[in-house]
Parts: structure tokens; C-alpha cells; sequence
């Protein structure tokens, strides 16, 4: 197995003038891996050098990966303050004293006396199931509240004062959603976790977000080719096959995917791919130490955003929505 060195994976500063890591593994199995397949991975990452690993409630697999944490604290391969641990409330706890729980259960699944990073997962409590099919749509489903979203926040924020959480942040937000709650926080977000990838580079809530000393954290940046079939559509562009993508792959002599990772790391983001295929996420963090991408291939790949929003939440429509685009208010204003 080929180990990297942590000391060399680039960090980001979070808006105390602490660290984490530039680059971090996902640990969603997009319902096309096990749990034990997941946690299997997260144990030959954490020998292989990494140190950031996102977690989510919702995935199903929590307690497994705590196994994986606490066996490696154990052996003395990792010390707990050198992991950056973050996890998500999910949808069906948003109410009041349910992301304590939450919180309290991802505490206890993944054997760690503090979480480094939670997030409020999408920001309504519009529920589904997981694994449900792309036309799925619950009848209790409502648009974004500003006043339920800010009691969830509250709840978030009495984590931190508790020492159960060191950071809190969003996920999946809008620049209209954050105009609306940025100001009515007591803590704000560390991070915003959002899709971003070279086809879906949403600079202008990128800008805002780092304007705002917030780290974005990327998801699904490779295009995320193993994403459940719900969220895909004819529609959708491939990253690894954009040929900005692959004459860049090519005159680095490197995948595709791996241009993909290096073009997230030097642009200002933190990715996290996920991969439970030991090639794959070895050299997804390697690739972030060494070799980097020219100025004029950053360009080529800003260049080259088409806009194609992979993760679209139409799982997560109201009574009344049109369509996926209502969740995004892309006309500048909260849809409801």
C-alpha cells in the first residue's frame, strides 16, 4: 500500500485561523456499495494518509466507519485530533431536539467524543427514503422556511456551546437562502458543502461563500459517475469525457478524474471523492501533492462550465413546485 504524507496535503483555513484538509473522502455508497465495502475503504484510507472524512447520517453506515475510526485510534496509525470527522443532520430531524439526537446517534456510531464539522444536510426537513426512485415525492413536503431552518441552526449552534461539535455548516444552499439566514446566525457556518464540479462550477456562490471566510466543500467532483440512476438524466454532462478534461488528462499522462481533483484542490475547494477501489482513492490524494495543473489548463477548465446541475433534489418537491429548478432559486429569489 502507498502511503502519502499528510503534512503534505494542502489545507484550508477555517475562519477561526484553524485547519483542515484541501481534500477529504466521502463516504456515500450512492446505493451501489455496502456499508462494509464503505468502511473497508475508510480504513485503507486513513492508512494511505488521509485525514478528512465525510460522514452522513442518512448513509447508513456510521457504525461501521466508527469501528474503522476507533480501530485505527487504537493502533496508534492516527490520533483523533489529527482526524477533521464531519457528519449531517438528515431531513427527518429538524425538529425540535431531534438534531441533538441526531448528533448524539453519529457521536455514538462513529465512536468519537466530538464531531468536528456537522452539517445540516439539505437545508428543509422534506423527507424520503433512502434508495427511493427519482419520481418519489412525500405529501409533507414544504418550500424553504427561513424561521424552521433557523430553529434547526439554533439546535446546531447548541452543539458547539456544548463541546459536541467544533464547526457547524450548510449544505446545499442558495445565495437568496444564505441572504435570508447568514445575518440571523449566532455561529456561522464553517463550510457550505455544494455540488461543485468542472461542468458545474457555480462560481458566483463559490465567490460569495469565500468572500464570506466560509470554506465551500465539493461534492461529486468527478461527475459523480456512480450517483444513484434518480438523479440522472439524458441531459447530464460526463466530466471525465469533457475534451478540456481529457486533453488535459492526456498531457499529464493521468485519468481524467484525476484533472477533475487537482482542478478542485488549486481552485480553492475541498473535494471529496469517494472510491472504495484502493488505485482509486490512492491516487486521488496523491495526485493533490504533486504535478499541478498550469495556469492555462485552469483557465480552459473555468472555460468550460456548462452549468449541469447533477444533484437535482427533485426527491425533495412540495405541493405546488414545478419542477427540480424550484429548489435552486435561480430566479434570485427564495421559490416558493
Amino acid at each position: 500500500m502507498e502511503k502519502i504524507n499528510p503534512l503534505l496535503v494542502p489545507k484550508r483555513k477555517l475562519y477561526d485561523g484553524a485547519f483542515m484538509p484541501a481534500i477529504g473522502m466521502g463516504t456515500f455508497g450512492s446505493d451501489r456499495f455496502t456499508a462494509e465495502q464503505v468502511s473497508a475503504a475508510v480504513a485503507g484510507a486513513i492508512e494511505v494518509g488521509y485525514r478528512l472524512f465525510d460522514c452522513a447520517a442518512v448513509y447508513g453506515n456510521e457504525d461501521l466507519i466508527g469501528k474503522v475510526f476507533q480501530a485505527a485510534i487504537d493502533k496508534g496509525t492516527v490520533k483523533r485530533e489529527e482526524l477533521f470527522i464531519t457528519t449531517k443532520v438528515w431531513n427527518d430531524m429538524h425538529g425540535q431536539g431531534d438534531v441533538l439526537l441526531s448528533c448524539a446517534k453519529s457521536l455514538r456510531d462513529l465512536r468519537l467524543n466530538y464531531i468536528d464539522l456537522f452539517f445540516v444536510h439539505w437545508p428543509f426537513a422534506n423527507y424520503h427514503a433512502p434508495g427511493c426512485d427519482g419520481d418519489a415525492r412525500n405529501p409533507d413536503s414544504t418550500p424553504f422556511s427561513v424561521d424552521a431552518f433557523m430553529a434547526t441552526w439554533r439546535q446546531c449552534e447548541r452543539l458547539v456551546d456544548m463541546g459536541l461539535v467544533k464547526y457547524i455548516g450548510m449544505s446545499s444552499m442558495t445565495i437568496p437562502k444564505l441572504e435570508a439566514v447568514l445575518p440571523l446566525c449566532r455561529i456561522k457556518p464553517a463550510a457550505i458543502e455544494m455540488e461543485l464540479h468542472p461542468s458545474f462550477q457555480q462560481q458566483e456562490l463559490f465567490d460569495y461563500i469565500l468572500k464570506r471566510e466560509i470554506q465551500p466543500i465539493g461534492f461529486c467532483p468527478i461527475g459523480s459517475p456512480t450517483r444513484p440512476d434518480r438523479d440522472k438524466t439524458p441531459d447530464d454532462v460526463v466530466d471525465i469525457q469533457m475534451p478540456e478534461v481529457v486533453e488535459i488528462a492526456k498531457a499529464h499522462g493521468v485519468h481524467p478524474a484525476i484533472v477533475c481533483i487537482k482542478w478542485a484542490v488549486q481552485r480553492g475547494q475541498t473535494p471529496i471523492p469517494f472510491s472504495v477501489f484502493e488505485n482509486e482513492y490512492t491516487s486521488n490524494l496523491k495526485c493533490v501533492t504533486e504535478d499541478p495543473l498550469t495556469l492555462a489548463e485552469m483557465e480552459s477548465i473555468a472555460r468550460a462550465d456548462k452549468g449541469c446541475r447533477l444533484i437535482k433534489g427533485q426527491v425533495f418537491l412540495w405541493a405546488g413546485a414545478k419542477d427540480w429548478h424550484d429548489l435552486w432559486d435561480e430566479n434570485g429569489t427564495i421559490t416558493k
